[in-house]
């Protein structure tokens, strides 16, 4: 009897904990975030690694279940790079990163964002190109990418992503061609201007998709 009720007991913490190791391991991935950032105004003040969750934070919002679901930092004077960390938020929706100082590349690891409808990174000085694994966002709605530095083409497994309606990839330098294939059909062209090797919009079989990139 006595055993049982030990294991009982065992269980119900095993519970109590689930929460608890969720919100550590997107609070660390968080604070990766916040570690690779400066912040002059101190924006991210309130990011408290010690705390159970970072549902607590300024500009971070969880669902019911304490998942995080937005990061909100868009306009807020910082510089620094992204992590790869960031791909472990499982059911973020909303990645805002847009009007700040960030340079460096966009992390292949934000494919795994399952659940990400709005990828804002606009207006900063990202380099590096556009990772082929944003083509697994089957929920991405949103993909603004202009103003930055990016460098390749457009990648092809965007075509796949049929929930896609606003594309903004102007004033980069992109190469190859502008894709027409589904969600691309009804994105307006001004999106790609101010790409100076960017072609198109493509002709399906008459070029190469990647023409200019060398």
């Amino acid at each position: 009897m006595a055993a049982s009720a030990l294991s009982l007991w065992s269980l119900f913490f095993a519970a109590l904990a689930l929460p608890v190791a969720f919100g550590n391991s997107e609070g660390d991935a968080l604070y990766t975030l916040r570690r690779s950032l400066s912040d002059p105004d101190n924006v991210l003040q309130s990011w408290d690694p010690t705390l159970v969750n970072p549902c607590t934070w300024f500009h971070i919002t969880c669902n019911q279940d304490n998942r995080v679901t937005r990061v909100d930092l868009g306009n807020s004077n910082l510089s620094g790079h992204l992590v790869p960390e960031l791909g472990k938020l499982e059911h973020l929706q909303y990645l805002e990163l847009y009007k700040n100082n960030l340079h460096g590349t966009i992390p292949a690891e934000l494919g795994k964002l399952k659940n990400l409808i709005s990828l804002d990174l606009y207006n900063n000085n990202i380099t590096g190109t556009i990772p082929s694994s944003l083509g697994k966002l089957k929920s991405l709605v949103f993909l603004r990418l202009n103003d930055n530095q990016l460098t390749g083409p457009i990648p092809r497994e965007l075509g796949a992503v049929s929930s896609l309606k606003v594309v903004d990839v102007s004033n980069n330098d992109l190469c190859g061609t502008i894709p027409t294939n589904g969600p691309f059909e009804h994105i307006p062209l001004n999106n790609f201007e101010h790409n100076p090797r960017l072609e198109g919009p493509e002709l399906l079989g008459l070029a190469s998709y990647d023409t200019n990139c060398s």
